[in-house]
């Protein structure tokens, strides 16, 4: 297995700040079509500089003009003087005990925030972030105390799985690879809606990254009129984050269902263009003795009446300050044994890299 690559050290200075605010065209934030019709349009070009230079971000990693050498050095120098490459500075990795690898990003104008590489038996799944804090306000994660600074652009999206390719050494035979994508990181997905969209479809050309939409998970906490929408537009696997058998119990935890309640999740859920042979993972975040009883399992089977989905049960992943308390495995497994009983498919998720603070609902960009 190949080495990672060395890390780059962070270099934030008044040009990293000025390169934020550059109104210059991101090269990296654009589909291969939108790149392609700049490039005609702009440049006078064809379609095909377009997807060569979709190739060199996307597939190369190319993380400036200038390295874009089956270019003319004449089309190089334009293309410096009307666009840029956007994206983030890796500035630290940290490393479980289990294999879990926590990536600090910095933006130009210095913010930080994470994603997490997740190692699992056949495959390596990365959480990505999509904002920049959080307003949904969950009170299980801690990513909910930062404030809310902003969304990611659709390149800084997609720029934390091209760094985790450098990370695991993609490029050689034997490098490791990320092999499934989910949004789960810090922030609300569907909030950030067209920038996440945009980097989904960037992800997915085969011209490019070339993930799967069967590879992909978007996760939302239920902003109910987006749901529909991002399946029409996107065909990724779509999650959510339940963790309620019942409204009062749900406004307890996730203040966005005073704004949608449960009926309304529940019904968007059911009408999901879902593809064939695909299902919505239901979230549920366990908190010992709030959520965590058998009565609580049996409403949720009658709840997820109609819906074609698997239950994904999430331990609490405790953070200093928390208001709630992990349960114990015996109420896990008898909550998971009600569902079972039911037919419904059931994983739990014992979270990895808690001992970095890379687990669910840990991830605060070390700023908290």
């Amino acid at each position: 297995m190949s080495q990672p690559l060395p890390i780059p050290p962070l270099l934030a200075s008044v040009s990293d700040v000025a390169a934020e605010l550059d109104s210059r065209v991101d090269l990296k934030s654009m589909t291969r079509e939108e790149l392609s019709a700049w490039v005609r349009e702009e440049l006078g070009e064809s379609r095909f500089r377009g997807d060569q230079i979709f190739q060199w971000l996307h597939q190369k990693r190319a993380r400036e003009v200038g390295a874009m050498t089956n270019l003319s050095k004449k089309l190089r120098t334009r293309l410096e003087g009307t666009a840029r490459v956007g994206g983030l500075a890796l500035e630290d990795v940290k490393t479980a005990a289990d294999g879990t690898r926590k990536l600090l990003f910095r933006t130009a104008a210095g913010d930080r925030l994470e994603s997490v590489l997740i190692p699992m038996e056949d495959r390596i799944t990365q959480c990505v972030s999509s904002q920049i804090g959080c307003k949904i306000g969950c009170r299980f994660c801690l990513t909910a105390r930062m404030p809310m600074r902003r969304n990611l652009s659709a390149a800084e999206i997609v720029d934390q799985v091209l760094w985790a390719q450098e990370v695991l050494g993609t490029g050689t035979d034997e490098g490791e690879r990320v092999t499934n994508i989910v949004y789960m990181g810090m922030g609300e997905p569907l909030d950030n809606y067209d920038n996440v969209v945009k980097s989904l479809r960037i992800l997915m050309d085969e011209h490019g990254a070339n993930f799967s939409s069967r590879r992909i998970t978007v996760s939302t906490s239920g902003v109910v009129p987006k749901i529909a929408r991002l399946g029409h537009d996107v065909p990724v696997n779509l999650a959510v984050s339940l963790n309620a058998s019942y409204d009062a119990q749900r406004t307890s935890v996730i203040p966005i269902n005073k704004v949608w309640d449960i009926d309304q999740l529940v019904a968007a859920l059911r009408a999901f263009p879902l593809p064939p042979r695909r299902r919505i993972t239901v979230e549920y975040v366990m908190l010992a003795g709030v959520n965590d009883t058998r009565e609580d399992a049996r409403r949720l089977v009658k709840l997820l009446t109609g819906v074609r989905c698997k239950v994904n049960l999430i331990p609490f992943n405790p953070w200093p300050g928390a208001p709630y308390a992990r349960p114990t495995n015996d109420a896990v497994e008898a909550f998971g044994a009600v569902l079972k009983d039911a037919d419904y498919t059931v994983t739990i998720r014992y979270s990895k890299g808690e001992d970095i603070g890379a687990a669910c609902g840990q991830l605060d960009g070390d700023q908290v």
